[in-house]
């Protein structure tokens, strides 16, 4: 019988055409490439963890090696065009038997599952697309931080239902914004360090009986350890739903960014101007000039939100084994969404480095809009007035200075309430909110913030150095076998 073909032993049929397009997809070129990438990766530190064992002679591992080598090199156009009934997994599998024999090429799927080879096909990929983001949130760390000691002068009143609430500065909420997604960046961490598992050897769902070295390909492959659990290794996918969560907690961080910054960018308020590599005009009304690329930041949280609804409906009240609403399904609605969430970072890197802060407009509405009213009933405590009656007079005081016309408090209108309370300058407001975390401790909060930045970059050094040691380490020992066992040597 020909390795190729559609009949499995217990099966004789396959799916119909249309059917397997449905499930398997078109099996592109560049969609054949993107699968078996990962997968010949995984096999290779396979081959060579049978071959230690005893598992496999060590010539069928060497001409497995370079066969699986080659096919890398070219781009696997070898597989192009070939009949894929059962997907472009067993395709490729089919061709390495029809070139090598079945007693070579047979030999590969030896003491596995494709159940343990997609966890851990999807374990590395999860692994890969969490740092790159983890790299780029920690780009975006940088400049917020950069641009927050840039503008911490810059007053700017601070709203809270949309009103005028006290001065801080521009510097100040951009420290804001990068205190919350600290712990996103912490959070991706966690995540990624929770892929320290390698599911390979967990085998189609309760590990296997060969003599096997999971230890083995983990380290190969850049895990710390093999399977603890051989169903929980092929079941479970909670790890992308905690990814999806991190990066979704992150997007929606940056939307509300993106949110102010625009309303902020307007000509009503003319806080913030964007330089014109940032903007957009308009097709009709020649007088636009839009900040429409804050639209998509805005938007693309929703991606991440609605893939982890997705991939959690998915997943639920499925039974607790191997099964493809959860390693399937569930996973494939999360590329896309991470995808889209790091076009959110990588606008965001521009669009805060880009803004500019007007501070004279920022300072004059500091000025109208009686933001320093609650430092003046504070200082009223300090003198020993309850805070309630300080608080009424001081709103009396506003109230007056409205009905007058006027759009500061005057020191008239504290008079005019008994009080003799001096008004303080914006920028000694803003200095004495000394406490809490307030902005007369931005400082503080940036120094401790550049701290923990330096820790996430740390971390991420460290990470991408063991990848990239486990990738040499692999190459080594593939090329190994290869010597040893390749009459000549290495080919």
């Amino acid at each position: 019988m020909s390795p190729l073909s559609k009949d499995t032993g217990r099966l004789s049929g396959t799916l119909a055409p249309r059917t397997r397009r449905i499930v398997y997809g078109e099996q592109s070129p560049d969609e054949i490439r993107r699968e078996l990438g990962p997968i010949t990766t995984v096999d290779l530190a396979h081959v060579v963890m049978l071959a230690e064992s005893g598992l496999l002679p060590g010539e069928a591992a060497a001409r497995l090696i370079e066969a699986v080598r080659r096919l890398r090199v070219s781009g696997f156009r070898e597989l192009e065009g070939l009949d894929a009934p059962r997907g472009a997994y067993l395709m490729y599998e089919g061709h390495l038997s029809a070139e090598l024999g079945a007693d070579v090429g047979g030999k590969l799927h030896t003491a596995r599952s494709r159940n343990d080879l997609k966890a851990t096909v999807t374990a590395m990929r999860l692994r890969d697309e969490l740092s790159d983001l983890h790299g780029q949130l920690m780009r975006q760390q940088g400049v917020l931080l950069s641009r927050s000691r840039a503008h911490a002068d810059v007053v700017m009143p601070i709203y809270t239902h949309f009103q005028p609430a006290m001065p801080v500065t521009y510097g100040y909420y951009l420290a804001g914004i990068a205190a919350a997604l600290d712990r996103d960046l912490a959070a991706l961490r966690h995540t990624v360090d929770e892929l320290d598992r390698c599911p390979l050897g967990a085998g189609a769902v309760a590990g296997t009986d060969l003599q096997v070295n999971p230890e083995r390909t983990a380290v190969l492959l850049g895990f710390t350890a093999p399977p603890l659990h051989a169903t929980d290794a092929v079941a479970a996918r909670d790890t992308m739903l905690r990814g999806l969560a991190v990066v979704a907690s992150a997007a929606v961080t940056l939307s509300r960014l993106a949110t102010d910054l625009q309303l902020w960018s307007t000509q009503e308020f003319g806080f913030v101007d964007f330089p014109e590599r940032l903007v957009g005009g308009s097709s009709a009304m020649p007088q636009k000039r839009n900040a429409f690329l804050l639209e998509h930041v805005k938007a693309k949280a929703a991606i991440a939100i609605g893939a982890w609804t997705a991939a959690a409906s998915a997943m639920k009240s499925t039974p607790f084994t191997n099964s493809i609403e959860v390693g399937t399904e569930a996973v494939s609605v999360a590329w896309p969404a991470l995808a889209a969430v790091r076009d959110a970072i990588l606008l965001g890197q521009v669009l805060v480095s880009g803004a500019r802060p007007v501070a004279e407009r920022m300072e004059a509405r500091a000025e109208e809009g009686f933001v320093t009213a609650t430092v003046v009933a504070n200082r009223m405590v300090a003198q020993g007035v309850p805070f309630r009656t300080a608080h009424h007079a001081v709103g009396a005081a506003v109230r007056r200075a409205v009905e007058s016309g006027s759009t500061e408090l005057l020191t008239a209108d504290l008079r005019h309430e008994g009080l003799e309370t001096a008004l303080p300058e914006l920028h000694e407001v803003v200095a004495a909110l000394n406490r809490g975390g307030g902005p007369g401790e931005c400082g503080k909060a940036v120094d401790a913030l550049r701290g923990r930045l330096h820790e996430h970059a740390q971390w991420a050094a460290a990470h991408r150095a063991r990848l990239r040691e486990a990738r040499l380490r692999l190459d080594a020992e593939a090329q190994s076998v290869v010597a040893r066992y390749t009459p000549g040597g290495s080919r």
